[in-house]
């Protein structure tokens, strides 16, 4: 009986750390704000949950990262890296995570200035995001793969670029200097 009551201990203690993840506040159970990416090279975004909304942006980006601030089961309210605020079916975004460059970027070797360059990504360029840690971000796109600096990226939060804030998401698009419009509203 001891045994049997360890094992069950045990098991408890391995539950998958993506249930123990779950936010039971949204519709998908995710969390929200988070980064998706366009799926497709052609997709709309809406000004509205449904398709009766008229399309608000026509994205021609594969690969794009986008930022879900809302959603309902079927729609993701998503910013895009210049700020501006559609609605998105789910079945054309995908949990994959890329960032866009803000400007020309060095990849590099190891997540340090000094390390060699591996390539140059220049400005508003789709890398597929690794992970992030200490300010860089291991990506890799175009058969290229190295660091960048977290704080050329769109598509990462405070948190990955080493912000003192940690976790919190001033909601600002790294690529417009300008807050966020919301389509919605036009």
């Amino acid at each position: 009986m001891r045994s049997l009551a360890t094992l069950i201990v045990m098991l408890c203690c391995l539950v998958p750390a993506q249930a123990q993840d779950a936010d039971p506040s949204t519709p998908s159970g995710q969390e929200v704000p988070r980064f998706v990416s366009l799926k497709f090279d052609v997709a709309n975004g809406r000004s509205g949950p449904s398709r009766s909304h008229p399309v608000a942006w026509r994205y021609v980006r594969a690969g794009l990262p986008m930022e879900v601030v809302a959603e309902t089961p079927d729609w993701r309210r998503v910013r895009d890296p210049g700020g501006e605020l559609t609605w998105m079916h789910r079945s054309i975004l995908s949990g994959r995570r890329t960032v866009v460059t803000t400007e020309d970027t060095t990849l590099r070797a190891r997540a340090d200035e000094e390390a060699s360059a591996e390539a140059i990504a220049e400005a508003g360029v789709i890398l597929a995001l690794e992970r992030c840690r200490t300010g860089w971000c291991r990506v890799e796109g175009q058969g290229y793969r190295g660091w960048a600096r977290a704080d050329a990226l769109w598509g990462v939060y405070a948190n990955e670029r080493g912000d003192e804030r940690g976790g919190e998401n001033d909601g600002s698009p790294a690529l417009s200097g300008s807050p966020a419009r919301d389509t919605a509203l036009r």
